[in-house]
């Protein structure tokens, strides 16, 4: 029987919600779902309610997209990645499928509060940072825009550490944000899939002595499938990203168990179930990057296993599967999916070699999203070879006729083997992921302009010799859903009140409006209002949460991103000892009052991370106590930095701080994050901030620093970080101050790593090159905001030019350039 949309009970595919039905849907979930009455109810049991009321009328849309994308045996995206930073749902969700406002109506006239009702959400934190919201916008991006997709990950039980500081000092605990379950997930084990790993593989003879491996003795694991849809705004389109959560294929032991070995009974399932437990278990030691391997595999598995479960329920041709599915690596952690691929349509499938090769390399595509060396995955073969035997074999294959064709190309030039090389040769072997994907994808994409210029001049030159055109840029952007519309209301009504085209979330392009109120005084102060009014906001969490009062006519100075010496968390700290000293020693001077907000964490293993916090804490602790200053300088630092948490942050921001090192961040996006909601980029000729000053214009932006070239070039003549220090006696100053211990008095060499990191270490970030020039661009901030007319057109400037960094036009280009894959509007 073919599936129809007869098959949709009736009601479904209503149009937008009266705020009557949303209070109807609402009490009817409270009490029958839920089973409380109104009179019992808690904060969490009504967002339960109203989550639930949201999910009702996604759903409708998603079965009818799933539907028609399976009868009509469409082209899909395949989008794999370790991380999804999805952070909270339903304010998202309800915008996207138009209820937000009968939603908040009905909330309302049940006599609550809807910002205390949203409030009870916990974070989705299945993801780091930059990578893993990327993923969750490109989602967004891929339904608003109609394109058949699915996104699949991992159902991590635990995300990303939630961070506390303990006098001043970071502490990890567990992200338990599947506590209490979610209402966004629906379970599919219908659709559970088992993969082997471990065991080893033997040679078998077939009756006409044939031979071919077999991989045996292996360790089996069942993945479950939880779908979480994904709502396009203002479309029928619901897509859905499929996270797998381990499970073991085996329950008990019984015998064990009743022998009274109760652990050994259960050992077992216990292993198979600590794959999907924490997002990103630490990888410092063997059995922690062996389970990094195992996770990484799980997923992959699964996810190829259910892509071509899908593909063979309409499909008999093999080689028609790129025809049908193209699958995106979202960085080198899903790479193994190509060796697993490789491995299906040769042992499962028996395809020939050059068959399957053609089908794997036209289904892949890769993206890269780090220049950092010390960042490419690798993994030892020894490591393989216990947990992916058959894999190891295919990867040496896979790379024996490589280097045929680079020994082809570049006849005797071993050293260009040995760069090419998916083994990096050595005291332990390495599997080089990146090579691997390059070498297996049609597409290869960096995420900035910049940064697609330098993986193809400094990472991979010899790749791009070899594979002309495979090289291209797809710039990120992020979704003007969640990162305006959902984070900053009051931006939203002042475009309403001035005729702004309503359809700006969907195309972002249309903001450009803006510039023609540049003239308009009372435009201008209607607009920064908005913004003193988010900054009243944030003070207000900044005291309940650091109890630190804040000044909201103070500029705020914002740094919010993963804690990583390059992106020089650590020079900001420099700025705020020197402008600490100025203020100490000429009080009479005319200093704009700033604050400085942080938002970070540091990977638990990062001790000098960690330590960079510690000294930017002990200073806030010393400069917000200290009254000569007169509360002109605070320094918050926020904790447990997250996605609900930046949502408040970011429209508050007077100025972005996207300071690192040239050449060292790929892209940034909350650099695009904080000039849509107003701010105005501090920044590096780096990432994607060359592209933010191409479209604001120099004068709307604030640039300094060393540029790529300028980089390469003090490396290449020796640079030595001491000449900065003793030639500025402000910077000179600010370093010794910090590691007199004045600011730690109970541990006087608290902060010496930092020391030696910038000077007996060699700077490799050119914290010490930088300093002047930031600290004379930060003369230039100062002066700027104190003329109001100016920083309002600059701030307004920066909203409107935002445009291209919609991550909906990213999503197009892909489409159009590396998946050739049609819109199919539902």
């Amino acid at each position: 029987m073919s599936l129809t949309t007869d098959l949709i009970p009736d009601g479904a595919f209503h149009g937008v919600a009266s705020r009557q039905s949303m209070k109807e849907s609402i009490l009817h979930h409270l009490r029958y779902t839920l089973v409380h009455l109104p009179q019992q109810a808690t904060p969490r049991d009504w967002w339960l309610a109203l989550s639930l009321a949201i999910r009702d009328r996604i759903t409708d849309d998603m079965s009818m997209t799933q539907i028609a994308h399976n009868s009509d045996n469409v082209r899909r995206v395949y989008y794999l990645s370790m991380e999804y930073l999805m952070g909270r749902m339903l304010i998202n969700n309800a915008h996207n499928i138009g209820v937000y406002d009968a939603a908040k109506q009905a909330i309302e006239e049940l006599g609550l509060d809807w910002e205390q009702i949203c409030d009870e959400e916990m974070d989705m934190g299945l993801g780091n940072g930059g990578l893993g919201r990327l993923a969750a916008c490109f989602l967004d991006s891929l339904a608003t825009l109609d394109l058949p997709a699915i996104g699949y990950g991992i159902y991590y039980e635990f995300g990303l550490f939630k961070q506390e500081f303990l006098q001043g000092r970071q502490v990890e605990h567990p992200d338990t944000w599947i506590k209490y379950g979610t209402p966004w997930d629906i379970i599919r084990p219908e659709y559970s899939q088992t993969i082997q790993y471990y065991g080893r593989v033997e040679t078998v003879y077939d009756s006409a002595g044939n031979s071919r491996p077999v991989w045996v003795d292996t360790r089996s694991v069942m993945g479950v499938p939880f779908d979480i849809p994904v709502a396009g705004y203002d479309t029928k389109t619901v897509n859905f990203l499929r996270l797998w959560s381990s499970h073991s294929t085996e329950d008990f032991d019984l015998e064990e168990f009743n022998k009274g070995d109760y652990v050994e009974a259960v050992r077992s399932k216990a292993m198979g179930e600590t794959i999907s437990k924490v997002l990103y278990p630490n990888d410092q030691n063997a059995n922690g990057k062996e389970l990094r391997l195992v996770q990484q595999y799980f997923f992959v598995a699964c996810s190829l296993a259910d892509i071509l479960r899908r593909f063979e329920k309409m499909n008999s041709d093999w080689t028609k599967l790129p025809d049908k599915a193209v699958i995106q690596l979202n960085d080198t952690h899903p790479a193994i999916a190509i060796v697993e691929l490789t491995r299906v349509l040769l042992d499962d499938k028996h395809l020939s070699w050059d068959s399957t090769w053609d089908i794997v390399t036209r289904t892949f595509a890769y993206t890269n999203h780090t220049l950092l060396p010390e960042a490419l995955e690798k993994w030892s073969v020894g490591l393989f070879e216990k947990v992916l035997p058959r894999h190891l074999q295919l990867i040496y294959e896979i790379n024996h006729r490589f280097m045929g064709e680079v020994a082809q190309r570049w006849p005797g030039r071993d050293d260009i083997c040995r760069a090419l090389s998916i083994i990096e040769e050595g005291e332990h072997k390495m599997i080089r992921m990146a090579h691997l994907a390059v070498i297996a994808s049609h597409k290869v994409n960096g995420v900035a302009a910049l940064h697609s210029q330098l993986l193809k001049s400094e990472l991979f030159p010899h790749f791009d010799q070899l594979y002309p055109g495979k090289f291209t840029n797809k710039t990120n952007g992020i979704t003007p859903r969640r990162w305006l519309l959902g984070c900053n209301p009051g931006l939203v009504q002042l475009f309403e009140r001035y005729g702004i085209d309503r359809d700006w979330p969907k195309n972002l392009e249309h903001l450009r409006t803006l510039e023609s109120f540049l003239d308009d005084n009372a435009f201008l102060d209607d607009f920064m209002a908005v913004k003193h009014q988010n900054k009243v906001h944030l003070a207000k969490i900044i005291k309940k949460e650091c109890d630190i009062d804040v000044d909201p006519f103070a500029l705020f100075d914002v740094q919010i991103k993963r804690l990583h010496e390059y992106k020089r968390q650590h020079l900001t700290l420099l700025n705020i000892l020197t402008l600490y000293h100025r203020l100490l020693n000429h009080p009479e001077s005319n200093t704009v009052p700033r604050v400085f907000i942080f938002g970070a964490k540091a990977a638990p293993g990062y001790a000098l991370a960690k330590d960079i916090i510690y000294a930017i804490n002990s200073v806030a602790k010393v400069i917000n106590n200290d009254p000569r200053i007169k509360g002109k300088l605070k320094v918050a630092f926020l904790s447990n930095y997250r996605v609900s948490l930046a949502s408040h942050i970011i429209p508050a921001a007077d100025l972005s701080e996207q300071i690192s090192t040239a050449g060292k961040e790929a892209s940034g996006t909350g650099n695009m994050k904080l000039a849509l909601n107003g701010a105005i980029t501090i920044g590096t000729m780096d990432g994607a901030n060359v592209e933010i000053l191409e479209e604001v214009g120099p004068d709307n932006i604030f640039i300094f620093g060393l540029n790529v070239d300028q980089v390469r070039a003090l490396d290449h003549k020796g640079y030595n970080p001491y000449r900065y220090y003793q030639q500025d006696e402000e910077l000179k100053g600010a370093l010794d101050w910090l590691c007199s211990g004045h600011f730690s008095p109970n541990d006087p060499h608290a902060f010496d790593s930092i020391r030696n990191s910038l000077l007996q270490g060699g700077d490799p970030y050119k914290v010490m090159a930088d300093y002047r020039a930031y600290m004379d661009c930060q003369q230039q901030v100062s002066d700027a905001y104190q003329d109001k007319p100016r920083w309002a057109r600059m701030a307004v400037l920066n909203t409107a030019r935002m445009g291209k960094f919609s991550s909906d036009r990213t999503i197009q280009e892909y489409a159009d350039e590396i998946w050739t894959l049609p819109a199919y509007p539902v």
